[in-house]
Parts: C-alpha cells; structure tokens; sequence
C-alpha cells in the first residue's frame, strides 16, 4: 500500500493524532516501548482514547507498512542485525589464555572486560555461573549506539558452560567479609580527594555507557550495579540491567550525573534491588540525573523490579546538588521494612528526596508500595511535596497514622503477597 493511500485513510476519520504522529507510535520498537517517545505517545493515547485513532493504528497494524521498524541493540537477539563483535567467556575452568571459548576462557570477569577490543559495539561477555570476587570491574570501551555490548551469565546453561545459576560478583573483601566503604562496589568510579585515603585519579563510569547487564547477582560493597559518572557528570548516558540481583550498602543500583537520550534511558527489568542501609544517601534505587531544569523526558525506567530498603526504596537527588530527575515505575514493587512509631526512628518515607521534594519527579504505573510512609524530603519527618502521576492502579500500605497520596489506594490489610515479594530474587522466574 502507497504512503499516500494509507495517509488518506488515516486522515478520514477526525482523529486527535495526526498521521506523523501514528506512523511514529507504531514504530516504537517492541524493547522501546516504554522508553520517553513511546510513555509519551501512550499517555496521549490514554487520555484521549477515541475510537478514530484506534481504527487509524488497527489499518497501520494491517497494512503492516514499511514505514514500522524494529531496530535491536542487544547482540545475543536472533533479530540483531547491528554490528558483530566478538564474543568473550569467563570461567573458573578455562586456561585463561585468549578467551574465545569455554576451554579458552578467562578466569575474571575484569580480564573479559580489559579485553574489548573497541568502541563500536556489538561485544559479548559470557560468564559460567560461579562466585567471582571482583570489586570495582570496568571495561575497555562503550558500547554504540544501535549496537550495545553486553556482559550476561549463562543463568539456564544454554550457552555451553556446563553450569546453571546466578554468576554472583563479589566485592567484599575476600578474607573479612562486607567491604562498606565509600566508592567501593561493583562497578568502578572514584573521586579523588574524597577523603584522605581515596588517592587513585579520578574515574567516571561513563565507560558503561550503553551495555546491558544480564542475569548477574552483584553484591559485597558499597553499591551493586551503581553508576557515578563522577568528573563527567553532565554526559548523555545510557544501560540496560535485565534479570540481575544489586546488593549494596548504600545503594542497590542507580545513577549519578547522567543526561538522558530522549529514545535510551536508563532500564532496570526485572531486577531486584536491594540496600542495607538507613543512614546518610542510601535507598534500594537511587537517581540524580543532571537537568539543570526538569526534563519531560524519563532519565530512567524500572519495569517489573522488586526495590526493597530498611529506609528508601528509591532516593532522589543529594544535598549539594541543585538538578533535576524524571523517574518511572511501573509494574513494581516497592518495599521499605521499616513502620517505627513517629516518636521513634521512622522511615524518611519510600520515595525521598534530598534537598529539595521538587528535584524529583515520579510516574507510578502499576505498583505496589509499602512502609511507614510514601512521600519524604530530607532527613525530617515534615510534610512532603513531590511531583508525581499515577498512570496506572497504584497502591501503598503505610503506618496507621501516615496519609497515602491523591490518586494511590490504601492498602487495609498486611500486603501478603507484596512482603512475599522480597525473598522472590529470579523476577523472571517467579513473579510474571
């Protein structure tokens, strides 16, 4: 069918979106879909559902046009059609030599990581499950756009490395246990001068900037799957973390100084997140992206992840830091295990923000929350404002005397099944 005989069908009925619009919305690739064009389109859709521009999707959906794509970053999709980089293996059992396969692989992660041969994307790194204690790895190079690397564990065997589970990353130290210390964890990023023992040049995980992380279980430090991008605070930067456990003292996973990519932001699907921390800038998820000014577009998206804290599910921003983030849940669960009495050392609230409530805003779509309460500024248990939407049923179970926010349900009754939720690690698996 020509553009123009599908445009005049469109264009029939007095629609609120014009044919652009529609063609745009049904080329919002299927890993995309709830990225800042596609949330955008489908809100619109929503609060202006009529007929006409369902029928004008329903003729583009038949028509099945020219003009709908389906473009894939990650190189382990069969529908991948980017770059090929090459494929790396990590295992225990491998001579260590070149990593080109199982026999061949390198012994640590860090080593598979040092060995990307360059920036233009398209790099595997695959783990036999095991424990590896790393701290701080970092790779060679960045991913590219349209063609991500990405570093996964054979979680179900698969990939041919005789094993199944999680590869777990370790970054306690490897004699005494749990490493808490500031600018220790997973993933690599230091500032130096930040006290006098933090000697080593400054480093920026911007080097991450468009991987996917897999089916990994980090944790042992500070921060499991966290990004500071430190010196290069104020970049564009973009990840994908899918199917993993991050574990930190302070933060479970999150991001620090980051610009979103209006059609890449940060993803977290399907993850679990967990801090074991109360005290100072701690939450199971933290964000402060860079806008100088809120932004429309999302600077991160959680789908379908289980975010559990003593204190904060999510964290927003810190003292010092006068920028801007857009945050959405959807499908989630959010879990604080803290319901002191207000006379004693309640919870700074679920969702909490340093400094300023309006530093960050948040978009509920289908979740679940529960805690002393929903909304916090600061280390204060003063009333708090901060911006948010529900798109989608939103409830919160909170301590008696705590109100829930316009537009949540209160939850009358112990969540059953959402406190079950935090001993349930593979999402994947076990919750749909």
């Amino acid at each position: 069918m020509s553009y123009w005989s599908l445009k005049n069908q469109v264009d029939c009925f007095p629609a609120l979106f014009t044919f652009t619009e529609i063609l745009e919305f049904n080329k919002i690739p299927h890993y995309q879909f709830q990225t800042n064009k596609g949330m955008k389109m489908k809100d619109k859709f929503r609060k202006s559902l009529k007929v006409p521009a369902l029928i004008a999707l329903f003729i583009i959906s038949l028509h099945g046009t020219s003009y709908s794509s389906n473009p894939v970053i990650d190189p382990t999709d069969a529908n991948y059609t980017g770059r090929k980089g090459v494929t790396i293996y990590v295992s225990k059992s491998g001579d260590n030599s070149d990593g080109s396969s199982w026999r061949k692989a390198f012994t640590t992660i860090q080593a598979a990581l040092t060995a990307i041969p360059d920036d233009k994307g398209g790099h595997v790194i695959m783990i036999r499950p095991d424990t590896y204690t790393e701290a701080n790895i970092y790779p060679a190079f960045k991913g590219a756009k349209g063609a991500y690397n990405i570093i996964t564990g054979d979680y179900d065997g698969k990939a041919g490395s005789g094993a199944k589970g999680w590869v777990i990353l370790d970054s306690g130290d490897p004699e005494k246990g749990f490493k808490s210390y500031d600018w220790w964890g997973t993933l690599k990023a230091t500032s130096k001068g930040w006290s006098p023992q933090h000697t080593e040049k400054t480093f920026s995980a911007i080097i991450w900037d468009r991987w996917i992380l897999r089916n990994l279980y980090a944790t042992g430090g500070d921060g499991g799957f966290m990004w500071d991008l430190t010196d290069q605070s104020g970049s564009e930067f973009s990840a994908i973390v899918e199917d993993c456990v991050t574990i930190g003292r302070a933060f479970g996973a999150g991001v620090a100084g980051s610009v979103c990519r209006t059609d890449e932001p940060i993803i977290f699907r399907r993850t679990y997140m967990m801090c074991l921390d109360w005290w100072g800038d701690a939450g199971a998820l933290y964000i402060r992206a860079h806008h100088k000014n809120p932004d429309n577009n999302y600077d991160m998206i959680v789908d379908n992840c289980t975010l559990v804290s003593p204190d904060n599910a999510v964290q927003g921003g810190n003292y010092g830091f006068t920028v801007y983030s857009h945050l959405m849940v959807r499908n989630s669960r959010l879990i604080t295990l803290n319901f002191s009495q207000p006379a004693g050392m309640p919870s700074t609230g679920i969702i909490n923000v340093k400094g300023k409530g309006e530093y960050l805003h948040i978009d509920f779509e289908n979740c679940s929350m529960m805690g002393y309460k929903v909304f916090g500024v600061g280390d204060t248990q003063e009333p708090a404002v901060i911006p948010y939407n529900i798109l989608g049923p939103t409830d919160a179970y909170v301590q008696f005397q705590q109100p829930v926010p316009e537009g949540m349900k209160m939850s009358h009754t112990w969540p059953v099944e959402l406190f079950n939720s935090t001993g349930k690690l593979r999402i994947k698996d076990e919750i749909k």
